[in-house]
């Protein structure tokens, strides 16, 4: 009888879902697009289903609109949502992933005067869309050599944020395979990991302790109390809003910017926006705006 349910079990979980039609198709992207702002468009379609039927699979739901109106089960059904937007959301990242851009940062830090009152110098910094981590680490790595190289009193920190949980949870451990960190010069590796098992290493604590991680979804970004910042780093994401989602993502990060403080996007990822407060700096292949004012 165990043996039977076990194949039965096997079976279920093997056998193909049905075909998602195209108002349910509808539905879904509607719901993608009203809580995280992910525009999908048609052709994207096979990359929902699958995402969808992996999940679905895993729990033992064998309808789409079943487990669209379990999303929506109070307590539970958030729970399960954080669970699909894991799933959904793109996480591909890698420690030093644009030099370029990182160089901006590096030219920022490398510039930024001596606060007059305090004699410090303090750099406060964004990573949107965090995912796994290595980007924010990349950024405080950056930050800190420059910090030391002036010889001056400075501090620093970097608020890094994302929607996925899973992402959050791993940033926070700091702990990469030896593959993610070959990339790295020697002395870099030297200075901010430590071998913790084999095959792995672990950004050293000094440098975890200047990286702040929390969930956020992009589109609260106008309610969020982040302060401002002298850097905001935003690759990558853009490109899965339409144009007004990402003009008003864009104008609300401005927002954030200290005076003299640089915004550094994805290049291609937004065309001809113009914001009164914001002058194009990007060089190459980077795309990155200043905000014009006095610098404190």
């Amino acid at each position: 009888m165990k043996f039977a349910q076990a194949n039965m079990s096997a079976r279920q979980h093997f056998e193909p879902l049905p075909e998602m039609d195209d108002r349910q198709f509808r539905q879904w992207v509607k719901l993608l697009e009203k809580r995280i702002g992910t525009s999908l468009p048609p052709e994207r379609k096979s990359f929902l289903v699958t995402n969808i039927g992996l999940r679905m699979r895993e729990i033992g739901c064998r309808d789409y609109q079943q487990y669209y109106d379990k999303i929506h089960s109070g307590v539970d059904g958030m729970h399960e949502w954080c669970t699909l937007v894991d799933r959904l959301t793109v996480h591909e990242t890698r420690f030093f992933r644009h030099p370029a851009s990182l160089e901006l940062v590096g030219e920022y830090v490398s510039r930024k005067p001596v606060d007059s009152r305090s004699g410090n110098i303090s750099i406060h910094a964004w990573s949107v869309a965090c995912a796994t981590g290595e980007e924010a680490y990349s950024m405080a790595m950056v930050i800190d050599r420059c910090l030391q190289e002036r010889h001056e009193p400075g501090f620093f920190g970097v608020t890094a944020t994302d929607i996925s949980p899973g992402s959050l949870q791993t940033a926070r451990a700091g702990v990469y395979t030896s593959r993610r960190v070959a990339q790295l010069d020697e002395s870099m590796i030297f200075d901010y990991f430590e071998p913790v098992e084999k095959q792995k290493y672990r950004v050293r604590e000094y440098l975890r302790k200047r990286v702040c991680f929390a969930r956020m979804n992009i589109l609260d970004i106008a309610n969020e109390p982040l302060g401002e910042m002298d850097i905001i780093y935003c690759q990558n994401l853009l490109i899965y809003f339409d144009r007004d989602a990402r003009e008003s993502i864009v104008n609300n990060m401005a927002r954030h910017l200290l005076p003299g403080g640089i915004l550094i996007l994805g290049s291609g990822e937004i065309l001809s926006w113009e914001h009164p407060q914001m002058q194009k700096i990007g060089k190459g292949n980077t795309l990155a705006y200043r905000r014009l004012g006095e610098v404190g």
